[in-house]
């Protein structure tokens, strides 16, 4: 019986791994690279949200990001983290009910 416990918990923890969105890093040909500030938009942009969540600022408008987590490039909370500044970054993706669906997020300056 142990031993099937173990099992289950082991496809358990192994499903939730797998099911952690990555990092965006996949450049599709078609869409061209724009350069944005990145940041933490609860925290630097004032946009309300449910926690500090990764946004940009494209054409003066913030957007917060899907398909890249703000805990993907580091600690938010460290002095160059996005909870306490704003970065460059070069991303490809578009606006899709008022967010920007990353497909790819690159950080300019590291």
């Amino acid at each position: 019986m142990r031993k099937i416990v173990y099992l289950f918990l082991m496809l358990c923890m192994s499903s939730v791994i797998h099911a952690q969105t990555a990092p965006a890093k996949k450049i599709d040909p078609h869409k061209k690279v724009l350069a944005v500030e990145a940041t933490c938009g609860e925290c630097q942009f004032k946009m309300k949200g449910k926690g500090c969540s990764l946004a940009i600022k494209l054409d003066g408008k913030n957007y917060f990001v899907a398909n890249a987590n703000i805990d993907d490039y580091g600690d938010a909370h460290e002095k160059k983290g996005f909870c306490n500044s704003i970065r460059k970054a070069k991303v490809k993706g578009e606006v899709v009910d008022g967010k920007f669906v990353a497909s790819y997020f690159e950080l300019i300056d590291k």
